[in-house]
């Protein structure tokens, strides 16, 4: 079943830390976002594995945008 991670505040992505095909643990951090001159990591929901980054490096997005899928 596909977890949907989504972006939980406002901001850029920074740097992205994982790729398609990586194992992830709850709670491991996925992305990282700057908002506010801020660095805030987006983490794992669940434990799986990344089927899906939908953003890149740089790009803006929104509170609640889906940015990765896991299965």
């Amino acid at each position: 079943m596909a977890v949907n991670v989504e972006a939980h505040i406002t901001g850029t992505v920074w740097k992205i830390v994982k790729k398609v095909g990586d194992k992830v643990g709850e709670g491991e951090e996925i992305m990282i976002l700057e908002s506010m001159k801020m660095e805030m990591p987006i983490e794992s929901p669940a434990a799986g594995t990344i089927t899906e980054i939908r953003v890149e490096e740089g790009v803006p997005v929104n509170e609640g945008d889906i940015v990765a899928v896991l299965e």
